[in-house]
């Protein structure tokens, strides 16, 4: 068939001939739709992806994230930046379960949102959860059970799941400022292969009670502030910094640089922990593994290594039980030199 004038067929919208047929080489599409979109960009910037939801979780509230800020360059090694985005966690973690959730909940863990799977059957536990979270203002997201599968990664979630911010550490330095800050010679309490977050969290429990300025931890092979840190520490890790550490002989090394004695904890040391001389001055207390005690990299930086005497039949102690006895002790053996 010609067109007007006996001209070749004219083509309709979408690059159809009049017979229906679309030109060759178009795919049935005119030529605007075949026009590329431009550069792909990058993940944390494509909405919907995970790097870019992990991104603005990061972003949130009382967290940092380089990515937010569009600054793509990862920090030096060695500086803030690095230790408080080293190991913090660019995603949050997912608590599943009725039993967890409202003890997370009510432990005042730091909460993104709390989601719940629809037609749940009545249970006291789960409108104590949505109590507790429209209480703090937490967003209560209604979520179906493949979603939810999806977010717990298949644990057994009860219609119950709850995402915890990602902890945002502080620089070593920060420690020692802190107690600056209040005009107290610094007490900081460093942790050396306590891999348990509830040991973790029950230390800062007793790091808060006998006024200690924070937590040291190493970036690997080490507890960090995880849900289970914050219920063991009963919120107190609100109040009590947990810093991080890329090397923890070298941040033990500065911190004797700025005039700090560092003191470690063995079972075979010679000099008992109530009778340690160096108690009243700036303090770097150092708790080993249960079992392992101190490395011995760690154990030489020491200035001093004590022991908390054992008469019963253990023979060594829990490490979250072992700082607090010696954090006790400190605190009483300070509180003596001062009066």
């Amino acid at each position: 068939m010609t067109g007007r004038g006996g001209g070749q067929p004219r083509s309709g919208a979408g690059g159809r001939a009049k017979s229906g047929k679309p030109r060759p080489g178009t795919g049935g599409y005119g030529k605007r739709r075949l026009e590329g979109k431009g550069p792909t960009p990058p993940a944390q910037l494509r909405p919907g992806h995970p790097a870019q939801r992990r991104a603005a979780a990061a972003a949130a509230p009382g967290t940092r994230s380089t990515a937010a800020r569009g600054d793509l360059q990862a920090p030096r090694p060695g500086t803030r930046a690095a230790a408080r985005q080293r190991g913090s966690g660019i995603a949050p973690e997912v608590i599943a379960g009725r039993n967890a959730v409202l003890e997370s909940l009510r432990a005042t863990v730091p909460v993104i949102a709390l989601h719940v799977a629809p037609r749940l059957d009545a249970d006291q536990r789960i409108s104590e959860a949505i109590a507790l979270a429209a209480g703090r203002g937490i967003p209560v997201v209604e979520a179906g059970r493949a979603e939810l599968d999806r977010l717990t990664g298949g644990a057994v979630h009860q219609g119950l799941a709850l995402r915890v911010r990602p902890y945002s550490y502080a620089h070593p330095d920060d420690l020692i400022s802190r107690a600056a800050d209040a005009a107290q010679p610094p007490l900081i309490v460093a942790l050396d292969g306590v891999t348990d977050p509830r040991n973790l969290g029950a230390i800062a429990r007793s790091a808060a009670a006998f006024g200690a300025h924070g937590v040291l931890v190493p970036v690997r092979r080490a507890a960090g502030v995880t849900a289970g840190a914050w219920k063991a520490s009963a919120g107190t890790l609100a109040r009590v910094p947990v810093a991080q550490a890329p090397n923890l002989v070298a941040a033990l090394a500065g911190y004797a640089g700025a005039g700090l004695f560092v003191v470690g904890l063995d079972a075979g040391a010679e000099t008992p922990i109530d009778e340690l001389s160096l108690a009243d001055g700036p303090l770097v207390l150092v708790i080993g593994s249960e079992g392992r005690g101190l490395s011995r990299l760690v154990a030489e930086r020491c200035d001093v290594v004590a022991r908390i005497p054992i008469s019963g039949l253990a023979n060594s102690l829990n490490a979250g039980v072992a700082a607090g006895i010696a954090l006790y002790e400190v605190a009483r053996l300070r509180a003596a030199g001062g009066s």
